[in-house]
């Protein structure tokens, strides 16, 4: 398990960072910024799971992950246990305001949860939660810029890999919760990290064999690919 820094702080300039698909529906007039959103994120997936999410909005100064950079090692509790205290210690200790667990437990796949959050100035709202079963993969919104008009903006949501655990896909390398199927007895489909910074996940491989094969992976139900999510942001 690789040894993480801690969560960078910089200057990162406006911008979507996980567009792959962006619809607006404009409702109001021009703001500063809106304090209150509403933010409803679905699952899009056929039989992986979010662990509780962690959502929240900072300034330009502050970022959750960033592709290409190492994952600090609050991101790698998260990514690789679901562990969201780590994140939310960093971004409220500097000034940020932090939902967390809106859908009160882990978000079924197809499942849906709405909440609110009051940005109040911040002009940047970013999310991240373990996929599971993964190794150490996550959906993630990274420093998504808050637009100043009132409106509905609608994206999807990538899967991304931590690169701080080698994607063997074995049960006893990832949590296991009462509400997963393991197979047993795979030999694993990665044996060493790949590439141990923060990118877009490959999905899961999984194989047809429940008690051998490669994964102890259902390829038929954990397999996936991106996106993972839908999220409809509501500026107020």
């Amino acid at each position: 398990m690789k040894q993480c820094k801690s969560l960078n702080s910089r200057h990162l300039g406006k911008k979507l960072g996980l567009v792959a698909t962006s619809t607006a529906l404009l409702l109001g007039a021009s703001q500063l910024h809106a304090a209150e959103l509403e933010v409803t994120i679905t699952n899009a997936t056929k039989g992986i799971y979010f662990t509780p999410l962690i959502v929240a909005a900072h300034d330009s100064d502050l970022y959750m992950f960033r592709t290409g950079e190492q994952a600090s090692s609050e991101l790698q509790s998260m990514a690789e246990g679901g562990d969201i205290s780590g994140l939310s210690s960093v971004i409220s200790n500097a000034g940020g305001v932090v939902v967390e667990n809106p859908a009160s437990g882990p978000l079924d796949p197809g499942a849906t949860t709405t909440f609110s959050i009051d940005s109040g100035e911040f002009g940047y709202l970013s999310l991240s939660a373990m996929l599971l079963p993964t190794n150490d993969g996550f959906v993630g919104l990274d420093s998504w810029a808050i637009p100043e008009q009132a409106g509905t903006y609608t994206t999807t949501l990538r899967g991304y890999d931590a690169g701080t655990e080698a994607n063997d896909e074995l049960a006893s390398s990832i949590p296991n919760p009462p509400f997963l199927t393991f197979g047993a007895n795979g030999t694993g489909v990665e044996t060493s990290i790949s590439n141990d910074k923060v990118h877009v996940h490959p999905g899961n491989i999984g194989d047809a064999d429940a008690t051998a094969g490669i994964s102890d992976l259902d390829n038929a139900s954990h397999r996936w690919l991106n996106p993972v999510a839908t999220i409809t942001i509501v500026v107020k």
